[in-house]
């Protein structure tokens, strides 16, 4: 007999699956594009996911979301935000529209543009910069390629 190793779960929170799945369908057909570039947030139907990974909150289970990497019209490197300011390993605190937030910086990884749902505002360019270099004691971060020069 296989027995999972018990794990404390907090009882009051629910993973609600089914209902982001009906959300997930809609969002997969959705058609139009919208423009975005590397230091935008957006407001992001992220959904509900598995384990500690970083769920979406609300009936359209959104988060905001930094665009760390465009990676072309379809798809992008992004990085959760949370206005939960923890002081430890994984969370860098940042500035956005006047206000501090936390980029969940060890959550980085790749979305749809058709997550996308709303601007919310741009990252400045020094503290992009400070991010990214945050960012390079965890990930190997390739340098950016004019436009036309990718190999």
């Amino acid at each position: 007999m296989f027995l999972l190793p018990s794990i404390e779960v907090n009882r009051d929170y629910y993973k609600e699956f089914d209902k982001w799945n009906k959300v997930k369908k809609f969002i997969n057909e959705r058609l139009y594009i919208p423009y975005y570039s590397e230091r935008d947030v957006w407001w992001a139907n992220i959904g509900v996911n598995i384990g500690y990974e970083e769920d979406g909150k609300g009936l359209e289970f959104t988060r905001p979301v930094l665009i760390a990497r465009k990676l072309g019209c379809y798809s992008f490197l992004g990085i959760p935000l949370s206005t939960k300011l923890k002081v430890k390993e994984g969370y860098v605190r940042i500035l956005l529209n006047d206000e501090y937030v936390s980029a969940l910086i060890l959550q980085i990884r790749v979305f749809s543009s058709k997550r996308l749902k709303k601007k919310m505002g741009k990252l400045d360019g020094k503290t992009f910069a400070r991010l990214k270099e945050t960012l390079s004691c965890y990930y190997v971060w390739p340098p950016s390629f004019p436009k036309g020069e990718r190999k």
